[in-house]
């Protein structure tokens, strides 16, 4: 199916929105083939590199940026971490309970974390312009993007995954208690769009919910506790969510498509198609990537374990377990390396497939 297309045009709720090497050397002696590393399915090992990367805590998303740079939500030490590839760091940003982040082409860090006022801890959205610091993240302007004024009624909402598209469009998942107001629900898709005004600044503008997701929902096209949002490489506005609410199907691929009949979001695999849209093949799903070859890896942070799925949806491998990840949350995927945030072990991890050494 030929999915990725470019798209001009976006019709959301109600809106109409016109969007106008480094290659890491590999040391062979860097490889750890010691007993719980190395993951066998049929001839094919993942092998953890070391050295492993700790002094985080409880890191909650990891993210390769476009420079490339590694970011690092450290989530109980209330900070983001930038990184070179070789895992040397670079500069941190201190914002409180980070979890997820997300990169725009202009390489505006988008970060979904928390806020304190009147004494209380909100949700909140962050855009921090690492452009305009000479991208050292400690001194990058940053701006709130969320909450609203309206959102501070509602203290229990919280931001839990964000994905940027080619054109600077960028999502926001967004999961709280009160789902039954039709209009505007807790568990949601937030879409924003950044538009340049006759002074050539930049504003963020929340125009309405992704439509057809439901808050609640146990079945496809749901928003019911998005943990995750992840978008593709590509011209294109396909994404994967993975979801910790009660749901048959907790990892969905979903394309964006337009057609005569249809402008907007389907799933991508019929449920009982493949091995991903299988139910029960999930227990919490915490986070998601693709690669540039369109397979899927999701961190599950209930079964300890790390899975690899094709572009058709197929399982390819999975390996972890309780002997070696604990409560991963985030997986990334850059240059041949898998990024594994192991949040209950405080560590990021790196592997690489023995097919590549």
């Amino acid at each position: 199916m030929n999915h990725k297309r470019k798209i001009k045009l976006i019709v959301f709720t109600g809106v109409i929105v016109f969007i106008s090497s480094y290659t890491e050397k590999l040391d062979i002696n860097e490889i750890n083939t010691g007993s719980g590393n190395v993951n066998i399915v049929g001839d094919t090992v993942f092998v953890q590199i070391n050295p492993v990367w700790t002094g985080f805590n409880k890191p909650q998303d990891i993210m390769i940026g476009r420079e490339p740079f590694i970011y690092v939500a450290d989530t109980d030490n209330n900070r983001i971490v930038m990184m070179n590839l070789d895992g040397q760091i670079l500069s941190t940003r201190s914002i409180k309970k980070p979890v997820a982040l997300a990169q725009d082409y202009r390489l505006n860090l988008i970060v979904c974390a928390e806020f304190d006022t009147l004494a209380q801890s909100f949700g909140a959205v962050y855009k921090l312009d690492l452009v305009s610091a000479n991208h050292n993240l400690g001194s990058a302007p940053q701006k709130r993007i969320l909450p609203a004024i309206t959102d501070f009624a509602q203290p229990e909402r919280r931001y839990t995954g964000c994905a940027a598209f080619f054109e600077n469009t960028y999502f926001v998942g967004r999961t709280g208690p009160n789902n039954s107001n039709l209009i505007d629900p807790d568990n949601s898709i937030l879409v924003f769009v950044q538009i340049k005004n006759n002074n050539g600044i930049i504003k963020d503008s929340l125009v309405g919910r992704v439509p057809l997701f439901d808050p609640t929902g146990s079945g496809i096209m749901s928003a019911n506790q998005i943990s995750s949002i992840s978008s593709y490489n590509a011209r294109t506005y396909d994404i994967i969510i993975s979801l910790t609410g009660e749901n048959s199907f907790k990892v969905q691929p979903l394309e964006y498509v337009i057609s005569p009949d249809f402008t907007g979001y389907q799933i991508e695999f019929p449920p009982l198609s493949n091995d991903i849209m299988t139910p029960g093949n999930f227990q919490r799903p915490e986070g998601a990537t693709v690669d540039n070859a369109g397979n899927i890896y999701v961190a599950d942070a209930e079964t300890d374990s790390v899975y690899k799925f094709n572009s058709f949806g197929d399982l390819l491998i999975s390996f972890g377990g309780s002997d070696q990840f604990s409560d991963p949350f985030s997986v990334a995927f850059f240059d041949k390396t898998l990024y594994v945030a192991d949040t209950g072990n405080n560590r990021i991890v790196r592997f690489i497939l023995s097919t590549d050494l």
